[in-house]
């Protein structure tokens, strides 16, 4: 490449002049190539649980025990909370006793009703035989519906207070509040002797499920179109099918070990933000993810034959990016349309073209037509010497 720059830094015809008094002063140097190269969007992200269960009392009654703690993994059905059940308690002794008179009374209208119908039964013949009269007969047979009716009122009494009982015993079993789903706990939200109840506007905690975990993340209007024109595919779904893995890049700079894949799209763009909410799922093996994390989504976004030039080679003046291309052993400011930056690359769509030379470092000291001593270097090497600011 050394003899291809030279070559091309001595070939070119009429050259520019220096300006008067300037010395030539060492520059390295370049040729502008294309590369295929993969950078990545980034959108600011709030991860979820797949599943995310509020906890709440579905009686009222003052917190007792507490059995897990924030953070702790728990399973479907597994008890969390104990609620005060000393009132339950005695109802359930009263509903039990209501039971057992319910079943005293039952005893004694039946031992009426067989009465009633032996009385019955004794009086039908004697009034076929005209010795006694039909009167005493009616009597005795509604002395008889009398006592069923008893009978059954008691029987009726019976299933009230077995109902009772077993609202009863459902409110003591509802005492003991039970995750819902498998999970993680969250934050507590009420300790031993707070009062909870069912329409409290705060739950007692939370449970996640977060094997899987939600990333949300939201496109402006403009990166929205953007999407539906650069992305292969007829519809929607087809388009995000076409998508390739994505990263999680966390709070602290880290990219997440588990691609993830964006799986939807709102239909509807936001009135009062003008942005689209995107959904990407993640595997979540080792619960390194909890609900409340956030951190960027970075969707691979690839150039194929781009013309690239170090970063470190372009500056800005007034909103316009320039470059300083060499010509005649003369450097000149060249503006330049940057498409995009990427691992301290600048992606040129306009400007240069492959083959072009430039000044690639320490131009800062450089001025539109100042002479130099071209110094041929590898691109690879004044990239990789610029170190990342972190």
């Amino acid at each position: 490449m050394t003899g291809t720059i030279l070559s091309a830094i001595s070939c070119k015809n009429q050259p520019a002049q220096p300006q008067r008094g300037a010395s030539a002063i060492p520059v390295s140097v370049i040729e502008v190539v294309t590369k295929d190269i993969t950078g990545h969007q980034s959108f600011p992200v709030n991860i979820e649980g797949k599943i995310n269960n509020e906890v709440r009392a579905k009686i009222s009654g003052y917190i007792k025990e507490v059995y897990v703690d924030e953070g702790q993994h728990v399973t479907k059905g597994q008890p969390l909370f104990r609620l005060e059940t000393d009132v339950q308690s005695q109802n359930a002794q009263a509903a039990s006793a209501g039971i057992r008179a319910a079943e005293a009374t039952i005893t004694a209208a039946r031992a009426s009703v067989q009465s009633a119908q032996v009385e019955v039964d004794k009086l039908i013949p004697l009034v076929e035989k005209n010795i006694i009269s039909p009167v005493q007969l009616e009597t005795a047979k509604a002395n008889l519906a009398r006592a069923e009716g008893q009978l059954e009122q008691a029987k009726a009494s019976k299933v009230q207070a077995e109902a009772n009982l077993s609202g009863i015993r459902a409110n003591i079993d509802f005492a003991t509040v039970r995750s819902p789903i498998t999970g993680v706990i969250g934050s507590i939200n009420f300790r031993e002797g707070s009062l909870v109840g069912p329409s409290d506007p705060m739950p007692i905690t939370m449970v996640s499920e977060t094997s899987e975990v939600y990333a949300y993340f939201s496109m402006n209007e403009a990166e929205y179109l953007d999407f539906l024109n650069n992305t292969s595919g007829k519809t929607v779904k087809d388009k995000l099918n076409n998508l390739p893995l994505v990263d999680l890049k966390l709070a602290n700079g880290q990219i997440f070990n588990e691609k993830g894949k964006i799986q939807t799209v709102t239909g509807l763009i936001d009135a009062q933000t003008g942005s689209i909410k995107f959904r990407a799922i993640f595997k979540n093996p080792a619960g390194l993810l909890s609900s409340g994390n956030s951190g960027f989504v970075l969707i691979p976004k690839s150039y194929k034959d781009a013309l690239v030039i170090p970063e470190s080679a372009t500056y800005e003046q007034q909103g316009i990016v320039y470059a300083y291309t060499v010509k005649a052993d003369t450097v000149f400011n060249t503006p330049v349309e940057v498409e995009d930056r990427i691992n301290r690359l600048a992606l040129i769509k306009s400007g240069l073209k492959k083959g072009d030379i430039i000044a690639a470092k320490g131009i800062g000291k450089l001025r539109n037509g100042v002479p130099i001593q071209p110094i041929p270097t590898q691109l690879d090497s004044i990239v990789n010497a610029v170190k990342p600011i972190m």
